[in-house]
């Protein structure tokens, strides 16, 4: 089975159907809620309008991102919040129920991570890139390739960017997809993360993203990513 955005040795804009019209699962796990409708809500939009099964495993509910409420106070809010913005994309929400700013990588976690990936027999997975400035970022990225390589790369595997300047760092996409007719659409699950200051990290930070991986992919608006190639691939160079 190809990847629905394609292996591509170049980077490519790919689209999200499939040639066989085969209905694929698609699990994309973030850190936080929000960190997957900012990086990369318009393919899982795509994705979901296509008719193909999406899943959101968010690592954590989002507790600290304030010191004027209670860890449980913060994460109820960022949980409505994130089933919000999941209807909105039409997609399955999950936790897996670390917290936010104590994210642990170990054998319990990783195997805890790879069995809730497994459950939900994933063609594709989608999650951040582990070389980023936040810790959990890292332990996110980290986790999901664990899983790719405890499944015996039974899935593909790519990478997504946030905030990237300030917090993904050294991203170089291998891919890109088309986000143009469904901006409107990420918009809205993006937004609806009210107590992210929605307004000023979409202007700030990903509507330039977007803006730019547009002009690098010859469209108005584009996601990025990285494809981490299958073990087969990871030894050949081209013209060699």
């Amino acid at each position: 089975m190809a990847p629905v955005l394609g292996a591509a040795k170049e980077a490519h804009l790919h689209n999200t159907s499939t040639p066989d019209n085969k209905k694929l699962n698609i699990v994309c796990v973030g850190a936080h809620p929000g960190d997957p409708e900012f990086g990369c809500g318009g393919t899982m939009a795509k994705y979901s309008a296509a008719g193909h099964s999406v899943t959101f495993i968010y690592l954590t509910r989002g507790e600290a991102y304030t010191s004027s409420q209670t860890y449980a106070e913060s994460a109820a809010i960022r949980t409505k919040e994130a089933e919000t913005a999941c209807k909105i994309l039409n997609v399955k929400p999950m936790f897996a129920g670390q917290i936010d700013g104590s994210t642990v990588l170990d054998k319990d976690k990783s195997d805890a991570m790879t069995k809730l990936i497994m459950a939900e027999k994933p063609d594709i997975v989608f999650t951040q890139w582990p070389v980023d400035s936040h810790p959990d970022h890292q332990v996110t990225g980290t986790l999901a390739l664990t899983a790719w390589v405890k499944s015996g790369r039974q899935f593909h595997l790519y990478f997504y960017e946030v905030n990237t300047g300030t917090e993904t760092m050294a991203f170089t996409p291998t891919d890109y997809v088309d986000i143009t007719d469904v901006r409107d659409k990420k918009i809205g699950a993006m937004f609806a993360h009210k107590s992210q200051d929605p307004d000023g990290t979409y202007n700030g930070f990903f509507k330039p993203l977007e803006d730019f991986r547009g002009l690098q992919a010859g469209v108005k608006a584009a996601e990025g990513f990285i494809y981490f190639k299958p073990k087969a691939e990871q030894a050949v160079i081209v013209g060699l």
